[in-house]
């Protein structure tokens, strides 16, 4: 994993994810508001987290050098939240998304993790816009994506979903 890239900010440290994590994975993709506003992936144990490592996050950082990132506080080197860049099927481009454990929000981390990503999207992997979604009902996520710089353009539904999602965009100044 030594050769993809690895983000910091002055209170974070972001790295891709990798199957070490499966223990946190396990933990963030079970935590009430990632069942509720994301849905459920069916992760019931630290093999199933190791296995959607694997097989959801690990194939995307081989195929385009980033994709799910483990956000690590620095001062007590505890990981806190995940902050990725994701080719989702059914949606046009790159999207934006962010988890954080629910100690752990409300404390400017999510911000601060997800404001990096976007500036190497744009400055170090060369992309020419962001996407981002997120349910009608996750107010949070939205002003966050809001405070990004991201414009709520429509509403669309994944293929295989019936729930109509907010989508948002920014593009490359």
């Amino acid at each position: 994993m030594n050769n993809y890239k690895v983000f910091e900010t002055d209170r974070l440290h972001l790295k891709p994810t990798t199957e070490e994590d499966a223990k946190f994975i396990f933990d963030l993709l079970n935590s009430p508001k990632w069942l509720k506003n994301i849905g459920d992936r069916n992760i019931h144990t630290l093999l199933d987290a190791q296995e959607y490592i694997k097989t959801k996050m690990l194939p995307q950082l081989k195929q385009l050098g980033f994709s799910n990132y483990t956000i690590i506080r620095k001062e007590d080197k505890v990981k806190i939240g995940s902050c990725g860049l994701y080719n989702r099927d059914g949606l046009e481009g790159i999207d934006i998304g962010f988890a954080f454990l629910p100690e752990y929000e409300k404390k400017g981390y999510a911000y601060e993790a997800a404001n990096k990503l976007k500036e190497a999207a744009f400055k170090i992997f060369d992309l020419k816009k962001i996407s981002a979604i997120t349910s009608k009902n996750n107010i949070e996520s939205q002003n966050l994506l809001l405070k990004l710089g991201l414009k709520l353009v429509e509403t669309i539904t994944l293929p295989n979903d019936t729930e109509e999602l907010l989508l948002f965009k920014i593009d490359k100044e």
